[in-house]
């Protein structure tokens, strides 16, 4: 997953967390304000209601004339009177003015109220479960009841507060008990709450499709900010990393900001490394030749042994042909012995000038089988109880590093030499071209590799000889010499003992076979 796509989705879920917890609190908040509107709205009423009871008590009632409709209480004393004209009167007490009130607010859906007890006189007014629960508590000393109740897909606030009794109060209560400042029950008020949760639905709504609209135009504004500052310059940034070092690093950043930065320690990073490479090829070159060096005084010995046996024999023919110098077929003859050692001498040291020749990345055409067999004989030189067996098999010239393949079959055959030692032993190398490519082997009798060694023989500075017998570079700069070369270096122990070395070299052009030349 892409870092725009990780940030965008981050922040989105931080946006729609915090317009969650928003979008909760400003939800309660509006049910919690609208509770508390509708709530002073019942406590008005409640008071409005109490405050007619109460001119209706001071005044003893309400007397209205009897007709259809206006019947007489049954449960008052005094229900019916006859005034002087002969009307008949029926007397309406504060609970029956309540209720009668409460229906006509009703049909008006200004909501209801009534008055109840848990001991009425009129079995009408008893209370419900949410009266009765009021009821108990206002006698455990609450000032009020509050709920918003669900009925039938409605919503309606409930308030009830408890009635207190007075003097006016036991005209009519005092058969049940009461005394004055007893609660004598309570008057509920209920005010319908439809209209106030529609509204809080449709506000709920509006600020759901605004919490929705800007997690779009913040995502949106995020992608195409990160885009512009961040991703296209960064992609910028990463092309010209995967183009580096063939093409010079360009500055794809340069405001002063964090990009601009990482690209100016990158571009300075190039530049060490550049240097660093720098002296990296000197270094290289000065162990290549360090190494060769080495090589060659290894040779010493024993090609020095091979040069002084035609000089001495050499000496000899002259001291002889001075002391014959009247024997003409003597002198032929030792002149023909003379030229022989001279061309052996020479041999020699050709070859040698051939190892020590700075030539390691050149690549040319030559004959890669005769090149394995001067490093052969050379590394051999003076080791009587060494055996060589070649299986030479490319037979032309070929266009390859050959100075650089000299110098790797001169450290690996010395090395063999060094690994059979005193001991009888034999090297035996094999070559051959297929598919374009130079496959050579080369391999000893001598103890072999240790395994816990096969996977670090070709690291710098790594070597089993003793201080002083070797540099720990041989193998490392073979290795780096044929990787140069497009090809690779191999080594496993092999059954019957000794070491094998396997390489393979691409051939850089085509072949040219040696009569053709």
């Amino acid at each position: 997953m892409q870092l725009k796509t990780k940030l965008i989705l981050l922040i989105s879920l931080v946006i729609c967390i915090s317009y969650g917890i928003t979008f909760y609190r400003t939800s309660s908040f509006q049910e919690e304000l609208v509770v508390q509107q509708a709530t002073r709205q019942a406590k008005m009423l409640f008071n409005q209601i109490r405050l007619t009871r109460q001119w209706v008590s001071d005044h003893n009632g309400l007397f209205l004339v009897k007709t259809s409709g206006v019947e007489s209480n049954p449960f008052l004393e005094d229900g019916e009177i006859q005034d002087d004209q002969g009307h008949w009167l029926v007397k309406r007490n504060p609970a029956m003015v309540t209720r009668e009130l409460s229906l006509y607010a009703a049909k008006e859906g200004m909501g209801q109220f009534n008055v109840t007890s848990l001991q009425p006189m009129n079995p009408v007014n008893a209370p419900d479960a949410f009266e009765r629960r009021s009821l108990l508590k206002f006698a455990q000393g609450l000032p009020e009841a509050v709920e918003i109740e669900q009925l039938g897909g409605s919503y309606r606030l409930r308030y009830m507060a408890p009635l207190i009794v007075d003097s006016q109060c036991l005209v009519c209560h005092d058969q049940q008990g009461y005394a004055l400042g007893d609660i004598r029950g309570g008057m509920n008020v209920t005010v319908p709450m439809d209209w106030a949760y529609a509204e809080i639905k449709g506000n709920n709504r509006m600020l759901l499709w605004i919490a929705l609209a800007t997690i779009v135009i913040v995502s949106l504004s995020i992608y195409l900010l990160f885009n512009f500052l961040v991703a296209k310059r960064l992609s910028l940034l990463a092309a010209a990393m995967d183009g580096y070092p063939q093409q010079s690093f360009p500055t794809v950043a340069e405001r002063n900001d964090e990009i601009g930065v990482l690209s100016q320690h990158f571009q300075r990073l190039c530049n060490r490394l550049e240097t660093s490479q720098k002296d990296l090829d000197v270094s290289r070159e000065q162990v290549f030749q360090s190494e060769k060096q080495a090589a060659l005084g290894r040779l010493v010995a024993g090609i020095a042994h091979e040069i002084n046996n035609p000089l001495g024999g050499m000496q000899n023919c002259i001291q002889t042909m001075q002391r014959n110098m009247d024997r003409p077929e003597l002198q032929v003859r030792y002149m023909a012995m003379l030229g022989q050692g001279t061309e052996k001498i020479k041999g020699i040291v050709q070859k040698l000038l051939n190892i020590g020749r700075k030539e390691p990345l050149e690549v040319s055409k030559g004959d890669v089988d005769q090149v394995i067999r001067d490093c052969l004989e050379l590394s051999c030189v003076g080791h009587k109880n060494i055996q060589t067996n070649l299986d030479l098999g490319i037979n032309q010239l070929v266009t390859t590093g050959i100075e650089s393949l000299r110098q790797v079959i001169m450290n690996l055959a010395g090395n063999a030499v060094q690994a059979i030692g005193a001991h009888e032993g034999e090297i035996r190398v094999s070559s051959h071209l297929d598919d374009e490519k130079i496959f050579i082997e080369l391999s000893d009798t001598g103890p072999g590799i240790k395994p816990e060694y096969l996977d670090k023989i070709f690291e710098p500075f790594f070597t089993t000889k003793q201080v002083g017998d070797g540099t720990g570079l041989g193998l490392s700069v073979s290795a780096a010499l044929i990787n140069q070369l497009g090809g690779s270096i191999a080594v496993k122990n092999r059954p019957a003992g000794g070491a094998c070395f396997t390489l393979q070299i691409p051939v850089a052009g085509h072949s040219l076979l040696k009569g053709d030349e």
